[in-house]
């Protein structure tokens, strides 16, 4: 699932990169090094967003076996700007499946999860 946030004006916000529950995935997992410096080291004029949804989709998404430093966790939460998925689309957040979880996990730990720049 691949959302596009917008400012108020419906125009695309300078400097804003959404990042979906598959670069969660792989930021949590520790599989994306890109993803991974993005958070840590945010750079100055850049804002990192997400939904609601999406954090609760990567968050489900972990396996019992999966190691996940939770200071990571932190870091995250510290950095990145979490809007209301139901408050910015009018939609109510969709259960997660576990065929989501797979088909998260596929593209997660496969081929990278997505950053969307603006």
């Amino acid at each position: 699932m691949r959302i596009t946030i917008e400012g108020d004006d419906s125009k695309p916000r300078r400097g804003q990169r959404y990042l979906t529950a598959e670069a969660i995935l792989r930021y949590l997992l520790e599989a994306d090094d890109a993803i991974d410096t993005l958070i840590k080291c945010k750079p100055g004029g850049v804002s990192l967003i997400s939904t609601d949804q999406s954090i609760y989709e990567a968050l489900g998404s972990v396996k019992d076996y999966d190691s996940v430093n939770l200071r990571n966790l932190v870091k995250f939460l510290e950095v990145v700007d979490i809007v209301s998925y139901q408050e910015k689309f009018g939609q109510r957040r969709s259960i997660l499946t576990e065929r989501r979880v797979e088909e998260l996990r596929k593209m997660a730990l496969s081929k990278g999860g997505d950053v969307h720049k603006r």
